[in-house]
């Protein structure tokens, strides 16, 4: 199985950490270089460690990819830095957990910008620019099992239907761009232990307990565990998979 992303750049929305960073860490040395984009101020500090420990060539930049012009503007400039992305990671994403009929307005709103419309746009902009240049390239769009059930017992109807959509977004893409070979797939994880979990569980110390009881492999994943699957996506090696979405959750879909 040929994983080398040698001379390919790959870009990571909420690269400055958990998941995203993690992904990154792991495209680096496969030999992509690296684009992280992330609203953390050591955003660029981040993309400077991936450089020196992998050897590879890394940019970091500031971005809210709620911000339509401001994503094409961060994907232009990684494009004169690095060259043209062929390699997508949307890992920027936000939950915020509570009873439905308590959810407000901005809320809601917050949670569908960031994981849907903040998902597209970049999607957007990758997608613009590879078919301008005429390069085949790859978007790894994080979806979510919450997609797919709902999550005990916590409640969270924005999340989850904000990550449902995410997945769907990723087949309509897929489709489209398919004559053109831009593959688009999803990945579903499980429960990660990442900084926005961690917060969760903070809220409510209970919660990690009851979530590894449910999960087969009796534990949460680490951002790590994802890798394997976005390299393959990212990589040759999937070259005619597309329009998917594959769940990594080790198994408490199955059950």
């Amino acid at each position: 199985m040929d994983t080398n992303l040698s001379g390919r750049v790959a870009v990571i929305t909420g690269g400055g950490r958990g998941i995203g960073l993690a992904v990154a860490r792991s495209l680096a040395a496969e030999g992509a270089d690296i684009a992280l984009l992330d609203l953390l101020d050591t955003v660029s500090e981040t993309a400077q460690k991936i450089a020196e420990e992998f050897g590879v060539r890394a940019y970091g930049q500031r971005l809210d990819v709620t911000d339509q012009a401001a994503t094409e503007t961060a994907f232009a400039a990684i494009a004169q830095h690095l060259g043209v992305p062929q390699v997508l990671l949307t890992a920027a994403g936000i939950e915020i957990n509570g009873d439905s009929i308590d959810v407000t307005a901005d809320q809601w709103r917050k949670v569908i910008d960031v994981n849907l419309t903040g998902t597209f746009f970049s999607a957007q902009a990758f997608g613009r620019g590879l078919l301008a240049a005429g390069l085949q390239g790859s978007a790894v769009l994080i979806s979510s099992m919450s997609g797919l059930i709902v999550n005990v017992p916590q409640w969270a109807a924005s999340y989850n239907s904000s990550k449902a959509a995410v997945a769907h977004l990723g087949k309509s893409l897929a489709v489209e761009w398919a004559p053109s070979g831009i593959r688009v797939n999803s990945i579903a994880p499980g429960y990660v232990l990442t900084d926005l979990t961690r917060q969760i569980i903070e809220q409510d110390p209970s919660l990690e307990a009851e979530w590894v009881r449910l999960i087969p492999q009796g534990r949460m994943a680490v951002p790590e565990d994802l890798s394997g699957l976005v390299i393959f996506l990212a990589s040759d090696s999937s070259a005619y998979l597309t329009g998917q979405q594959i769940v990594i959750d080790g198994g408490y879909t199955a059950v």
